[in-house]
């Protein structure tokens, strides 16, 4: 495994957060971290997230994300890179395309509350924190590896797994329906994927009807709901504005009447999420 590459490839905030070590001061680009080691009061490691590097000013000393390793964990060069392994974009990416069947061959551990630090700042930087409720932290083992994720379940038992590095379903790939029992106008408000779910909750007003809600999980699964959506009398739709995302939505326009296109609202962004981020960043 090459050093250098590891030491562009792996983030060092998320090198810290695996042993639990967050900022006590931050802004967008740098932040302030307690000593690696020894205690003190206050915060003398300075993190640049562009760099990828830190540097103490009470010891003069700089670190790579190899050397946090070496020094927290008091091992060669060697372990530090059999650590960082399990953090490298370029081998979880290898591992989470399509060829490789997850459905199978795989182990849930744990399913709970949202509480590990670098799946508490992954939802933060998506601006959906507020809405962890409606998703859960797992625990789970792959090919002898354990991995952990935010997780959202969907109507055939299935996980939506995601976090910075991964995106995979663990079981059988299906739609989330989230049928609210009171939809007396008769709506459906369909969502590609779960994170612009979770930000449509994040902005939505208070309704004297509330709709239901429905994310495919993959506009591939729009096959499996087709027929269901003729009993709306209206169908509002925010898919991603690329490819997939007009097809589907073209496809969904083709076959109903009284189709809302929501994606104009985010139109010069990929989806509702991105948008979301940016609008809350200029606030």
């Amino acid at each position: 495994m090459n050093c250098e590459k590891i030491k562009e490839s792996v983030s060092i905030r998320t090198v810290l957060e695996s042993f639990n070590l967050l900022p006590a001061k931050e802004n967008r680009k740098t932040a302030f971290y307690f000593a690696l080691d020894r205690e003190e009061k206050i915060p003398s490691l300075s993190v640049d997230f562009v760099k990828n590097k830190a540097f103490d000013f009470g010891t003069g000393k700089s670190y790579d994300v190899i050397s946090i390793v070496q020094q927290i964990n008091k091992c060669s060069v060697s372990d530090a890179l059999k650590y960082l392994h399990k953090f490298d974009l370029s081998v979880l990416e290898k591992e989470s395309v399509a060829e490789i069947d997850y459905s199978k061959n795989y182990e849930i551990i744990q399913v709970g509350n949202v509480r590990h630090p670098a799946l508490v700042q992954y939802l933060k930087s998506r601006k959906v924190f507020e809405q962890r409720h409606l998703v859960k932290e797992l625990v789970y083992r792959f090919n002898g590896r354990k991995f952990f994720g935010i997780g959202f379940l969907n109507d055939s038992g299935g996980y939506e797994i995601r976090n910075k590095y991964t995106k995979i379903c663990l079981g059988q790939k299906d739609v989330t329906w989230i049928k609210n029992g009171c939809n007396t106008n008769n709506e459906v408000i369909i969502f590609e994927g779960f994170f612009d779910y979770l930000t449509y909750r994040m902005i939505e007003k208070e309704e004297n009807s509330i709709p239901d809600h429905l994310i495919l999980n993959s506009t591939a699964m729009l096959f499996k709901v087709k027929d269901k959506l003729k009993v709306y009398h209206k169908i509002s739709l925010f898919f991603d504005n690329d490819h997939n995302g007009r097809d589907t939505k073209k496809m969904i326009q083709d076959d109903h009447d009284n189709v809302e296109d929501c994606s104009l609202l985010y139109i010069d962004f990929k989806d509702l999420n991105e948008w979301f981020c940016n609008f809350i960043e200029k606030l």
